[in-house]
């Protein structure tokens, strides 16, 4: 029976007592903290939209590295980099026919402007299946419309990467047909005459040399029925979108150093920049007052965790993850020594999973981790995810350690990239829940005896 019972017997944990009653700490200390709230209510308040290269990023900046001093970060440092500028400028878009009607749309980042007014007859597509198809030439001094369906929402965000082919790679299409511009279908899940903007994809190193805008989810439908009821299509639009040459970005790099191990770093973050169309509390204001708050609660205990925290505030993360690819460059001798990258870029809805992919000893972690986190609602998910958010796809594509705290995302492309992201969405208790769950996880992975670096 002896024997019986010593086979049976739970394994050791990995997290000491002492460590798991911090942990439970920080969660309660968050819960009830407003330091999140205010960090986001101060960066979109005091900055406002923050688009990738403009000045705006620039004081978004300055704003995050005052933050992090006055929140007693160990080291607070600015890294820059070049990268080019794209600029919105005005934009009007309407029907001409069958009537005269206002449409709300807004450019897609890298689109070309206008040389003078578009008024041009309308060729739909019904999705960007049918758009591919279409013969060099054939759409010359048309306007291209590529319909599609609005995305259903989920928690996940499941659809995005599909419906998202539209906005990046449509233009390839239409300017192959000799299309005058293209006008495309928002990619979100929302129900309001608000356009979604978003990054399109370059083709050999080229950017698009058509206007290339996107109209709202109700005016998409508005032409759809009017192409149903056979009546013919027309638009004028004047865009004066362009590139404005080479500028400066930077990324927001904030340390609390280990008291053991300082020369291996857990690494958290958010983008601080956003699109310029709301004030991005959502995308990712968010993101970036999660990870900073709980880091600065971390800062408060007693004794220092083992190893270094870094809070990253990534910049130009809306126009192609430059911040990421340029911190990845800039550290590249040290990427052994970055032990685990996470990011938070999903929105300010509770979390409600963890995912990891590291060493089978630190899964064993992070699976007493998820134990503790349990009370907030959080579940253990997969132990083979890679990815940790997209600016952490530069490090984690070098070998680096991820987890993710998923959030709920249901709303998440409602927001994300349109006029209606802004700090009103975000729900403090939601917001709380988040910086709760990320203290204690970040915590107990770098206060942890656990090597981090071994590989899979």
């Amino acid at each position: 029976m002896g024997v019986l019972s010593a086979s049976l017997s739970a394994a050791p944990s990995p997290i000491t007592d002492t460590q798991k009653d911090t942990a439970e700490q920080l969660i309660e200390t968050a819960l009830n903290s407003k330091l999140g709230y205010d960090i986001v209510t101060s960066l979109t308040t005091e900055v406002g939209p923050r688009l990738g290269g403009s000045e705006a990023e620039k004081r978004a900046r300055d704003w995050g590295a005052d933050l992090g001093k006055e929140l007693g970060f160990d080291k607070v440092t600015i890294e820059e980099f070049s990268m080019p500028f794209w600029d919105r400028g005005h934009l009007h878009i309407a029907l001409t026919s069958p009537y005269q009607q206002e449409l709300y749309g807004t450019a897609l980042g890298g689109a070309a402007p206008s040389k003078s007014e578009v008024n041009a007859d309308v060729v739909y597509f019904r999705d960007i299946h049918a758009l591919t198809e279409v013969k060099d030439g054939e759409l010359q001094g048309k306007i291209a419309f590529v319909d599609g369906d609005a995305m259903v929402k989920s928690q996940t965000g499941a659809g995005y990467g599909q419906a998202n082919q539209r906005r990046r790679i449509g233009w390839q299409h239409a300017q192959r047909g000799g299309a005058s511009a293209l006008v495309v279908r928002s990619v979100g899940s929302d129900s309001h005459r608000f356009p979604h903007t978003g990054m399109m994809s370059k083709n050999d190193d080229k950017w698009a040399e058509i206007p290339v805008i996107a109209i709202s989810n109700p005016d998409a439908d508005h032409l759809r029925r009017l192409y149903r009821a056979d009546k013919p299509l027309a638009l004028s639009l004047h865009s004066e979108s362009k590139w404005k040459g080479e500028v400066n970005s930077g990324n927001v790099v904030m340390d609390i150093v280990g008291s053991e191990k300082p020369e291996e770093i857990v690494l958290i973050g958010g983008h601080l920049d956003s699109w310029d169309l709301g004030t991005g509390a959502v995308d990712d204001g968010a993101g970036i007052a999660i990870t900073t708050a709980a880091a600065a609660l971390i800062a408060k205990l007693p004794t220092r965790p083992k190893r270094t925290i870094r809070v990253v505030m990534f910049g130009a993360e809306e126009v192609g993850l430059l911040g990421a690819f340029a911190y990845a460059k800039q550290h590249e001798a040290n990427l052994a020594n970055h032990v685990l990258a996470t990011e938070s870029d999903f929105g300010a809805q509770t979390i409600w999973q963890l995912v990891s992919n590291v060493n089978p000893e630190a899964t064993i972690l992070v699976d007493e981790i998820a134990k503790i986190l349990s009370p907030l609602g959080i579940i253990r998910g997969a132990a083979d995810v890679v990815g940790g958010g997209p600016d952490i796809i530069p490090l984690a594509a070098k070998g680096v350690p991820t987890i993710r705290l998923n959030q709920n995302g249901r709303d998440y492309f409602d927001l994300h990239h349109t006029p209606d992201d802004t700090l009103d969405k975000i729900n403090p208790d939601e917001l709380a829940q988040n910086i709760a769950a990320y203290a204690a996880s970040i915590y107990l992975l770098a206060d942890t005896e656990i090597d981090l670096k071994s590989t899979k």
